[in-house]
């Protein structure tokens, strides 16, 4: 059996792994359905890695079904092992509320909360794990799952020649608890994860399967890992993970992870993470073989991305710092852009006491020399604050420093500098 939102999924690329695909379909055919995708706060944000099965929980809630977002407050003070060679360093229960409260801001941007019949749902896996004590992990649910049964599992597998301890040998079973208490209390039917959650999704089905007598009805997707045409990893850059939160990554650092996607790329970006329809990504697609240098589809992905993340004001603050810094018109920019869009450029501390141009240049490390400098602003290759300086007896003071605190001097076209003041 089909199904409109499966078939849609499996053109964007977001189905990996199913138990009893005919079945789910047509459980989805028949009725409106809740699922869950669950995140553990290790950290006070989430990278984009992290929300490919979230904006896939999103589409089967545009599709009237209802999403339950599960941050796993117990589960993130254990760690799970999945894709990793070495235990996580646990975290301080403070730390961990840090980190949900966080966490919880950004799904509320991604999901639909007043929904009528459909809307989010919020839970914390800790409220129900919490009241857990050992003697009633180990009798009622440590029965359930043999240990030649956890082996098996790949996440475990992989660890036992490097060392893996009971916490985390035991994290599998604990997502399993998770699934069977919301198959019970919220009549949750699907689980979606990445592709190295099939492990501890087949393992939250085979705790529903022993702890009823009737027949249940439950099933798990995966989502395949996301990768680069050229073999690289997706989500980083010089700089580290492309964060969420927009103290951790601008929202201007956000759109130029997203605009400068390859060619190569960006049509696979645009179907996994955007919200475009299939006609709109094959015209797309059309752009990018027809008239790549427009930039077309990347322009779409940055737009659709920072949007969704950080909101339509970000977006055109990000299109406006973007086309200051094309145009080398950085007059257009606010002192807070100017320090987000520079803030990795190169940048030297001087006192803040009045200098002339050429002495300012060759102390900072812009012009190799007096001479070379005295020529850069003779031939109108130095810009203070977007200003040209060509007045060799210019002095540069207080009227150059933004805040008090910075200024933005290019030499040429494309080489900036930051000179903070202290």
């Amino acid at each position: 059996m089909t199904n409109e939102l499966l078939q849609d999924l499996e053109w964007r690329g977001l189905l990996y792994q199913q138990t009893d695909a005919d079945g789910m379909a047509k459980l989805l055919e028949e009725q409106s359905v809740s699922l869950y995708c669950g995140v553990d706060p290790t950290a006070d944000s989430m990278h984009i890695g992290h929300i490919v099965p979230l904006l896939t929980l999103r589409r089967f809630q545009k599709a009237g079904h209802r999403p339950i977002l599960l941050v796993g407050g117990a589960t993130g003070m254990i760690g799970d092992p999945s894709g990793r060679s070495e235990e996580r360093q646990l975290q301080t229960v403070e730390q961990i509320d840090k980190n949900v409260q966080g966490i919880r801001g950004q799904l509320e941007r991604i999901f639909d909360f007043a929904e009528a019949g459909n809307g989010a749902q919020l839970v914390n896996n800790r409220d129900w794990i919490g009241n857990i004590n050992t003697i009633e992990f180990l009798r009622d649910y440590g029965k359930l799952i043999n240990v030649n049964y956890m082996l098996a599992k790949d996440t475990i597998a992989s660890r036992l020649d490097t060392g893996i301890s009971f916490t985390e040998f035991a994290y599998t079973l604990i997502q399993g608890i998770d699934y069977n208490h919301l198959y019970n209390h919220y009549n949750c039917r699907i689980q979606v994860g990445g592709s190295d959650q099939w492990g501890n999704i087949t393992t939250g089905l085979e705790v529903i399967r022993k702890t009823h007598e009737e027949e249940t009805k439950a099933f798990g997707i995966t989502i395949p890992l996301v990768t680069k045409a050229d073999g690289t990893k997706f989500g980083k850059t010089a700089g580290g993970a492309v964060w969420l939160d927009g103290k951790k990554t601008s929202p201007y650092e956000f759109y130029q992870f997203w605009i400068n996607a390859a060619d190569a790329d960006v049509i696979k970006y645009l179907k996994i993470f955007t919200f475009l329809t299939r006609e709109e990504i094959e015209a797309l697609a059309i752009s990018v073989e027809e008239e790549p240098h427009l930039r077309k589809a990347q322009k779409a992905l940055a737009e659709e991305m920072t949007r969704l993340i950080h909101g339509q004001e970000a977006l055109e603050q990000a299109i406006r710092i973007t086309a200051a810094l094309f145009s080398g018109d950085l007059k257009a920019l606010s002192a807070e852009e100017m320090k987000d869009a520079f803030k990795d450029v190169p940048s030297i501390e001087m006192a803040k006491e009045d200098k002339n141009i050429v002495d300012l240049l060759v102390e900072a490390g812009i012009s190799s020399s007096k001479r070379q400098a005295r020529e850069d602003v003779s031939n109108g290759a130095i810009s203070v604050n977007g200003e040209k300086v060509t007045d060799l007896e210019y002095v540069f003071g207080a009227k150059d420093r933004l805040e008090d605190a910075f200024s933005i001097v290019r030499r040429g076209k494309k080489k900036y500098h930051m000179v903070k003041f202290v």
